[in-house]
């Protein structure tokens, strides 16, 4: 006999009955797909689920990876920072080692550390990429100015340089200190003793055979015997100015010989027309004989004025 099981169903209008009846293999059936149909949903939840997990862990590794390479650029950024700010300083040096404006090309603007963190708060690689573009860009300028700066001072340089030695040449070649050390026994000008004449010179005070030192650089144009003066050195200092060196005991240089500031030329002696060992010390300036006391001990500041 075949068992069944039968559900009626009484609506609480009229008097129709509604009759269900099942047999153990419809049980079965939906007990089946009910669970087919419980499991099929709980494993499409499950996929959900680990879809998302799977998602977020993408979502959190990218945003990792974003945070890496925005910490790079900010290292990079640090970097030329500090590389512009030392060129920067560098061509400042520059400028105002050659004496002109130090503002120079200072447009280079470098990031603060906190324009940086909220380059990595926010994200924003295109701006960071454009920030780092103009860094570069910065950089390349500056490089290119501090080349040019250190072409120009270079010259500028070498031009001061050779002007420090043109002037260094020109203050040698000007009559500047004492040929022997001693003081004055007879000044320029008038005098009477040991006989009338007008003086053309300074007899400085020296012993017999001390040395006589050139007052100033130049080339000997004579050296012997000349008259009352004895033995005399004359050296030309090529720029108007001779001095002569008179009553020697003997030259120590020939003429045409170049000779330095303070170099050793000759010995004190009391040749000529002198009453005692001294050194006749005379100055002569485009053929005229100039008082040499202020040239005794330096050059005389009015001629460094016209100098300058």
């Amino acid at each position: 006999m075949k068992t069944s099981y039968l559900i009626k169903i009484v609506p609480p209008w009229g008097y129709r009955v509604f009759r269900l009846e099942f047999t153990p293999r419809h049980i079965t059936f939906g007990a089946a797909l009910a669970f087919t149909t419980l499991l099929g949903t709980g494993s499409f939840y499950v996929y959900n689920l680990h879809h998302a997990e799977a998602r977020v862990g993408e979502l959190r590794s990218l945003t990792n990876s974003q945070h890496e390479r925005l910490k790079k650029i900010d290292a990079e950024a640090s970097e030329l920072d500090v590389e512009l700010r030392a060129l920067q300083k560098q061509n400042e040096q520059i400028r105002r080692m050659m004496g002109v404006d130090a503002k120079g090309n200072t447009s280079a603007v470098t990031p603060s550390r906190a324009e940086r963190r909220s380059y990595i708060q926010t994200d924003d690689f295109k701006a960071v990429a454009q920030r780092i573009a103009k860094l570069h860009a910065d950089s390349i300028a500056l490089r290119s100015d501090g080349n040019h700066l250190r072409t120009v001072a270079l010259r500028v340089l070498n031009m001061r340089r050779l002007e420090d030695i043109a002037r260094a040449r020109l203050l040698a070649a000007i009559p500047s200190l004492n040929p022997v050390g001693g003081g004055v026994a007879s000044g320029f000008g008038w005098r009477l003793s040991p006989w009338p004449e007008f003086h053309k010179g300074v007899d400085l005070e020296a012993d017999y055979g001390e040395a006589v030192h050139a007052a100033a650089a130049g080339t000997v144009v004579s050296a012997g015997w000349d008259g009352g003066y004895g033995i005399k050195v004359d050296i030309d200092h090529g720029n108007g100015y001779h001095t002569w060196y008179a009553h020697l005991s003997q030259a120590g240089v020939q003429p045409g010989q170049y000779v330095r500031k303070a170099q050793t030329i000759a010995r004190v002696g009391s040749t000529g027309a002198s009453t005692g060992a001294h050194l006749h010390y005379q100055i002569m300036l485009d053929g005229s004989a100039v008082d040499p006391a202020p040239y005794l001990y330096g050059v005389p500041t009015r001629v460094m004025a016209a100098l300058k």
